[in-house]
């Protein structure tokens, strides 16, 4: 394959996974109308249309589908390997991307920021918050992060926070108004502030368990929101009843802000976890990134977690 060849391809990669000529060609330091005569020439030699193009979107046609699911892990693997020869140098470089909800992104992964960013100047790490169950390697992301219990089996998963316990609370002035719940079922006749995150559709269903019964209430009320930040300042406004991390509630519950209610339906569960391809290299950049979040007690798993 001569080099313009290779061009070629990895311009029509660009583009297939952008669904833009303009954004493709930012990031390949190209105009589009180069970009677009590039791929009409890759076109016109393979004998078969790749892209479909209109007014306000590109999309793979099938062949082009066919063509990018063989091209784009061969190219993530080509650039894993040349940003593994950074291993030749003294000091790790190079961007790692990771995407996570927001959740993880305060409670652990920016943390773990401040004990290494200042300590290696040439490592850059991208947080990209998402609440949806991200195709990392589609995306081009390094790593994701996800309850254990989530991580995809091909996937080597290892355990970066300790085990996680929900919890139900609200404002004392709202329990003045309502009876307190005694079990998750109650939930049904309250005023509760809503999920909602692209992973399940629509709204979340709140989860309990005791003694090994699980339940699942779909709750109502005025109130819906897809942003943890958001449900906190809710349910501190009293505006109902919210199902928030154990951790982003302890404090105000201490303060006498909040009061929780059903903690005997809110067990311990797997925590978060880091996954990325079991096929992927690491990187020293990597590396130091993946060390500053092991959980102590982790171990380095392959299409298994440890939590």
């Amino acid at each position: 394959m001569t080099t313009e060849n290779f061009n070629n391809l990895a311009a029509f990669v660009a583009v297939a996974k952008e669904r833009s000529f303009t954004r493709a060609a930012a990031k390949q330091g190209v105009s589009a109308s180069a970009l677009s005569q590039t791929i009409k020439a890759l076109e016109a030699r393979l004998g078969v249309r790749l892209l479909t193009r209109s007014t306000r979107s590109v999309s793979a046609t099938e062949a082009g589908e066919r063509l990018l699911r063989t091209l784009a892990p061969r190219f993530e693997e080509i650039e894993q390997e040349l940003g593994s020869l950074s291993a030749l140098s003294e000091k790790p470089a190079g961007t790692i991307r990771i995407t996570a909800g927001e959740h993880p992104a305060v409670s652990i992964l920016q943390p773990a920021l401040r004990r290494i960013v200042s300590d290696y100047p040439d490592l850059h790490v991208e947080i990209v918050v998402d609440y949806g169950l991200t195709d990392i390697v589609a995306e081009g992301y390094d790593a994701g992060v996800r309850m254990g219990e989530q991580v995809a089996k091909d996937m080597i998963a290892v355990r970066i926070g300790p085990d996680m316990r929900m919890a139900v609370v609200g404002t004392p002035g709202y329990f003045e108004r309502y009876p307190r719940p005694g079990t998750p079922q109650d939930l049904t006749a309250h005023n509760c502030i809503n999920i909602r995150l692209p992973t399940y559709g629509g709204l979340f269903a709140w989860e309990f368990e005791r003694n090994g019964r699980e339940v699942r209430v779909r709750v109502e009320g005025q109130v819906v929101v897809n942003h943890g930040v958001v449900r906190l300042a809710s349910v501190l406004d009293g505006l109902g009843l919210a199902y928030l991390p154990e951790d982003q509630i302890i404090d105000h519950c201490a303060s006498g802000r909040l009061v929780r209610v059903l903690d005997d339906w809110c067990p311990p569960f797997s925590g978060y976890h880091l996954y990325y391809p079991s096929r992927r290299h690491a990187s020293p950049a990597f590396s130091i990134v993946l060390d500053a979040l092991r959980y102590p007690r982790a171990a380095l798993s392959h299409a298994t977690t440890d939590g």
